[in-house]
Order: structure tokens, then sequence, then C-alpha cells
């Protein structure tokens, strides 16, 4: 006889494996796949779609072109599309350059001192409440017809939310990190350099990638008003004389623009600072 309660080898052995012994945990997609394959897959799967709609519903090309009709017509002036994206990169980039060179000092003075920032705060709201697109002719009166009006523009238009971003990283250290650097007898220039800026990082890259985006706006509403040359002079001429597939082409290339820029400021917080928690991860 068998004590109550057991159970005989042979019960065991007959009895079926259980189902979670099959159950197993998904693997992950690569990072490369999921970062680098899928964006492009997506972006191809627009493209067809969009092929195909202007296909099938024969939607006349002044209206909506093909992606084949716009590749066809700007493919077939390389070298003058090539110099509108050189210099409308070039205003971009000294734009973006200019308004983080001026929006961390900024940021730093905002953070300072409540009186300071109750003087400063709203003349920064004020420069943000006038359209830049009214604002673009008056700077050309001032300043004259070279590239120094776009630039200006493109600044107004980027430094904003990068200042806002930065004052918001080193007004949120926790205060436990302030006490104990002021423990350790830390003045405010190392409170500064050692605490609130490390801590600021991720608040710092998402607003350069908010404002190399912004960038590109502005570059393009700067040439819109004032340019001789530029992806937004290419668009007003194409379609001041019906070449609507040219314009679409430098519409798509300025998308492309962004897109690049964006994906570099991305690469350098993650090569630079990998510890930060701000870096885009993909969720797999």
């Amino acid at each position: 006889m068998q004590p109550a309660g057991s159970v005989s080898s042979s019960s065991a052995l007959s009895a079926p494996p259980s189902t979670e012994s099959y159950i197993t945990e998904p693997r992950p997609l690569p990072a490369w796949f999921v970062e680098v394959v899928l964006p492009i897959a997506a972006i191809a799967a627009l493209f067809l779609v969009w092929e195909a709609a202007c296909q099938f519903f024969a939607v006349p090309s002044y209206i909506i072109p093909a992606p084949s009709a716009i590749w066809k017509e700007t493919s077939a002036n390389p070298g003058n599309v090539g110099w509108h994206t050189l210099v409308t990169t070039k205003t971009v980039l000294l734009g973006f350059i200019v308004s983080a060179l001026v929006s961390l000092p900024l940021a730093v003075l905002l953070t300072s001192s409540p009186l300071v920032a109750a003087s400063v705060y709203p003349l920064l709201v004020l420069t943000q409440a006038i359209p830049k697109v009214a604002l673009a002719p008056i700077l050309v009166v001032v300043l004259g017809t070279s590239e120094l009006p776009r630039v200006v523009v493109t600044f107004l238009v980027a430094f904003f939310p990068l200042v806002l971003s930065i004052a918001s990283g080193l007004v949120s250290v926790p205060p436990e990190l302030i006490e104990l650097g002021r423990s350790c007898k830390a003045n405010r220039w190392t409170e500064l350099w050692r605490i609130r800026l490390p801590y600021a990082v991720p608040f710092i890259f998402s607003g350069l990638k908010a404002a190399i985006a912004l960038s590109v706006v502005g570059a393009v509403v700067a040439e819109f008003v004032n340019a001789d040359a530029g992806l937004g002079y290419l668009i007003q001429t194409s379609t001041a004389f019906f070449k609507v597939q040219l314009a679409w082409g430098a519409l798509i290339i300025l998308s492309i623009m962004g897109i690049v820029l964006f994906q570099i400021i991305v690469a350098v917080e993650r090569i630079f600072f990998p510890w930060s928690p701000g870096i885009d991860k993909p969720p797999v």
C-alpha cells in the first residue's frame, strides 16, 4: 500500500507535461532593426501607397504629383537642387548654433534669481508672440538683404523652447543633491557644473531636438520673405511657374533634412552621454 497523498512513479511518468514549459519569452528585436529597418520600411510603404493612390485615382500632377513624377523632376536638376539644399542647410545650422550658444547662458541667468526671471521672461515671451512672417520683412529693412536676417529669424524660432528646456532641467534637481553639494562646501559655480548641468542633460537634449526641427521651419520662413537661393526660395519660384513636382521635391528634401539633423542630435547624446535617461530607446 502507498501512503495517502503519494503519487506512484508510473503515474508521474504518464502525466502530460505542463504547458508552462512550452511558453517562452519572445526574443527582442535587434536595435538596428527597430531603429533603422522599420522606419525606412514605414516610409517606403507610405510612398508606395502614395504612388498607388495617385495612379488609381488619376490625381492630376498639378494638384498632388506621384512620387515617381517628383523624383523624375527633382533628379533632372541635381546641381540646382543641391545648391539650394546647401544654402538652406547653412542657414539652419547657423541659426541652430547661435540659439544653442545663447540659450544655455540665458537659462542659467533665468534660474539664478527670481528677480532676473521676472524681468527677462516677459521679454522672451514677447519675442515669441510676434509672428516671424511679419517680423522677417522688418529685419530685412534693418539688417539688409544678406543672409543675416534669415539667420536671425531661424534663431528666434528655435531658441525659445531650448531656453525653457534647459531652465526646466536646471531647476528640477532634487533638493537632496543641492543640500549634499552645499554640505561639501560647493560654491555656486561647482554646484552648476557638477550637479545642475549633469542632471539637466536629458532636458538639454530634448530642447536641442526641438530646436533643430524648428530651425528648419525658421529657415524656410525666412527664405519665403527674403532670399535668392534656398529650398524655400525654390518652392516659391517652382509654384510660381507651376513646377509643382519640383516644389514637392524641395518639400521632401526639407523633411529628410529635418530627420537627419534630428538623428544627429540623438547620436551625439548616445555617444557622449550614454548614461542619460532621456535617450530614445526602442520599445522592444
